[in-house]
């Protein structure tokens, strides 16, 4: 992994964080601490901010107010550096235009590239550095797919293409992951590969920052929960933060009091 800050670092440190959609608030108060090398589920419902915190972290979504570090240096810095690889819900793409599977994958080495000579950055994708070709290789075999690496982008199936845009963060190679919903739409062959793909990721020392409705995925792979329904209602474990009385609560907005369960960031 590339650009990676040592181990006591806090990986994702928000303070204070407040941010909306012109007059419509999303996220008021929220404070937290994620650890490096963890994997965080993000637990909300429809409209509770979840998938804004995520804009708040890759800079798509300024905050109103607020302190955000990454790797305890400011965040614009750490974008810049390839620190985070961000998987989107809903991949902004023309899934008709001929380019491959490989191709595909190849944007995601876009940012770093621009730290190679000029003159490579000229050539075509195929000839690109050796680095970027081995990413690209290791991307697709972490998600199965390297047999289609040729094959148009268009011939793929849901689950195929989840695949593809999540090896397309892999090969970034950026120490945090960032995923919005990995497994919305996808077969439950493609989503037992994808959690895999991720437990991995994981163990080998990535930080996994996803949001999910997959209470059932969380339990099993998550190493804590964060609650949000536009203000922060607990973090803790997948025990204590999924049990009913928890989404009972976040459900119907009434956050607990800070304790037993909730840990925010000190």
């Amino acid at each position: 992994m590339e650009n990676r800050a040592t181990d006591t670092t806090p990986a994702l440190e928000v303070r204070g964080l407040y941010a909306a959609y012109g007059q419509e608030p999303v996220l008021e108060n929220i404070s937290l601490s994620l650890t490096q090398g963890q994997w965080t589920a993000i637990v909300g419902p429809n409209g509770g901010g979840k998938s804004s915190l995520l804009s708040v972290v890759i800079g798509s979504l300024a905050p109103l107010r607020g302190e955000l570090r990454i790797l305890g240096r400011p965040s614009l810095a750490q974008r810049q550096a390839g620190s985070i690889a961000y998987m989107a819900q809903q991949e902004r793409m023309e899934w008709d235009f001929p380019i491959s599977v490989s191709d595909t994958v190849m944007t995601g080495r876009f940012g770093l590239m621009r730290h190679d000579p000029l003159w490579r950055r000229l050539l075509p994708q195929r000839w690109a550095a050796p680095i970027h070709r081995q990413a690209v290789e290791e991307a697709l075999d972490a998600v199965d797919m390297t047999d289609m690496a040729a094959r148009p982008i268009g011939e793929l199936s849901g689950g195929q293409k989840k695949r593809v845009m999540l090896a397309r963060a892999l090969a970034q190679r950026a120490p945090i992951l960032l995923l919005d919903e990995p497994l919305a739409g996808v077969d439950p062959p493609s989503e037992a590969l994808i959690m895999a793909t991720l437990e991995r990721q994981r163990r080998a020392g990535r930080t996994i920052i996803m949001v999910t409705h997959d209470l059932s995925g969380a339990r099993r792979y998550a190493d804590q929960v964060l609650l949000i329904n536009r203000t922060m209602f607990g973090m803790g474990t997948p025990e204590t933060m999924l049990s009913d009385s928890m989404l009972a609560r976040l459900a119907t907005g009434s956050p607990p009091a800070p304790s037993g369960g909730f840990h925010a960031a000190a």
